[in-house]
């Protein structure tokens, strides 16, 4: 028995902190947690960052961890981000034009019937042709042939002349990854798991490099969107299935921690809120598959609804002097270390934001970069006086920005809902200073103090959070006509309308705690935080796969 592996680990890579958690598996205790910034530039620097701190902490050694579980935002993020492989698409027995994520399509006759029996014979020489055309210039294949789901065969005869013309490319049948009807949806279910199969393989690099740094030896299990494990060789060839990875760890979270079997839970990121809901004391799955980005697909996901709200979203003054906040995310001016007085530089629109090169910007980096350049020789500058200095124009620029900022290059900075938690006294893990001179420069520009300012923002804040809590429950229980009703009864001014829950809700996130409490009371509903809610996705993690292990391991003993 000295010899039994009695701890589990569980990590969420999200878009803005990678959370750890070791968990004593009998118990369900958790030992020790950590949070360290998500590094997109090298994923296995933050994850290590983790892994060091719990098990420093802990002190148990690698050796009585019996696994690791994975939860992650990666793909969803990829395909916001337009990242992955370039994909050639060959599609048999349709010539209807497919809008998807490719670099070009192949048609050719073929395909099969409901019934299994070939509907046309398929056309080689078009297959082929097609195939050596796209060969040179995409990094995968993703073939889907008419009912292929029935009968495979033509799918397999084009992986086979692929094989052939394209040694060593990748290749996904859709027969392998959906049993279902619907051409299209097949179609866009392969191409996404070939586009972001690189992307997949980087992570999964990134997290064996930072478990072997530590002396973990032990297996590795993804969190699916259906709130499920596959292992990490599965993972690459099922790369989508992580879509809403990180809700589904949420969810289970929830299902573990909820105080009733129904309740709905509220995940309050540096970038995005994600609702989840539980029914029965089990998360709830969107039936007939998710649709991920632009595109609907057989993969299935825990339901969620997603709004760009979170403690990092910039807050501005616009043009029009309106006050905004979100979907932009920024570095909080207190988090942000050294930097200019904000009263100096914050002001109405292309100046509400201080670029700054980042911690992972190399000289070298800076040769062919005149944006990065600016930045070496300026020092931190206001976003506006940036595109005075380089010349390139808005949009090329906000491009630029974009491709620096995930590579974390450069970081940019500005006001946001924790630095107005910072003013308010009610949060204290930076510089309040730097957040009430932001505040000050805001507030004159809009006739308010530093304090109204901060009141006003956290209210519109929580106002999104709501918004985004009422829209998924009126989805799910009447559908969405009602939602449309939802987004402009704030504007009405003939009638007024208040809603309340009848369920609880669930916190998790750092910032939960101090955003969600008058969200609830608005709604007329409880809600709690449980014992390490900030951490909560890598804890919900890691409870999915001590609950898998388990009974994989009963499983065994039963059959032995």
């Amino acid at each position: 028995m000295n010899g039994e592996k009695k701890y589990a680990i569980g990590i969420d890579t999200g878009g803005t902190y990678t959370d750890a958690v070791l968990l004593e598996k009998s118990s369900g205790n958790v030992v020790a947690t950590a949070k360290a910034p998500t590094t997109h530039s090298n994923l296995s620097i933050g994850l290590t960052e983790a892994l060091v701190h719990v098990m420093q902490e802990s002190a148990i050694p690698p050796s009585q961890v019996s696994f690791v579980s994975v939860s992650t935002t990666l793909a969803t993020n990829a395909v916001v981000e337009d990242k992955g492989a370039k994909v050639g698409l060959v599609i048999i027995g349709l010539t209807k034009a497919l809008d998807l994520p490719v670099v070009s399509v192949v048609y050719a006759k073929g395909g099969h019937k409901i019934t299994g029996e070939e509907e046309d014979p398929l056309d080689m020489e078009a297959l082929v042709e097609g195939i050596g055309t796209l060969a040179p210039y995409v990094d995968a294949f993703a073939v889907s042939a008419a009912m292929s789901f029935t009968n495979p065969a033509h799918e397999q005869v084009a992986e086979k002349a692929i094989s052939m013309l394209a040694p060593g490319c990748p290749v996904f049948c859709s027969h392998e990854v959906s049993q279902r009807a619907g051409m299209k949806e097949r179609a866009a279910t392969t191409v996404l798991h070939a586009r972001l199969m690189p992307v997949m393989q980087e992570f999964l690099r990134g997290v064996k490099k930072a478990m072997r740094g530590q002396g973990l030896d032990c297996p590795v299990s993804i969190v699916r969107g259906n709130a499920s494990l596959m292992s990490i060789e599965h993972a690459v060839k099922r790369a989508a299935d992580t879509f809403a990875s990180g809700p589904a760890a949420t969810s289970y979270f929830g299902t573990a921690f909820a105080p009733g079997e129904d309740a709905l839970i509220v995940d309050v990121g540096g970038t995005t809120t994600d609702v989840t809901l539980i029914r029965g004391n089990k998360p709830t799955i969107k039936k007939g598959g998710s649709r991920i980005g632009e595109w609907e697909t057989h993969i299935d996901a825990v339901e969620m609804f997603t709004v760009g709200i979170g403690g990092d979203s910039q807050v501005r003054k616009t043009i029009g002097g309106k006050l905004a906040v979100g979907p932009e995310r920024v570095l909080p001016l207190c988090m942000a270390g050294e930097i200019p007085d904000p009263t100096s530089w914050l002001g109405v629109d292309d100046y509400t934001r201080l670029i700054t090169l980042d911690r992972f910007c190399r000289d070298e980096d800076l040769e062919n970069d005149n944006v990065l350049q600016c930045l070496k020789e300026n020092g931190p500058t206001p976003y506006g006086e940036l595109m005075s200095r380089t010349g390139i124009g808005n949009i090329a620029l906000e491009e630029r920005l974009g491709h620096l900022v995930r590579e974390q290059k450069v970081a940019e900075i500005g006001f946001t809902p924790t630095d107005a938690l910072h003013v308010l006294g009610e949060l204290h893990i930076g510089n309040a200073t730097t957040s009430t001179q932001g505040a000050e420069a805001l507030a004159k520009q809009l006739g308010l103090d530093a304090r109204s300012l901060s009141e006003k923002v956290l209210e519109m804040t929580r106002h999104k959070i709501e918004t985004a809590i009422l829209e998924h429950v009126v989805r799910k229980e009447i559908g969405g006509n009602m939602v449309d009703f939802l987004s402009r009864k704030d504007g009405m001014s003939l009638v007024h309308f208040d809603a309340a829950l009848t369920i609880p809700l669930v916190g998790i996130g750092a910032a939960a705690e101090k955003l969600l409490p008058p969200v609830a009371q608005h709604l007329s509903t409880e809600i709690s935080f449980p014992e390490h809610y900030e951490v909560g996705n890598a804890l919900g993690a890691a409870l999915l796969g001590a609950k898998e292990f388990a009974t994989k391991q009963t499983e065994t003993t039963e059959h032995v």
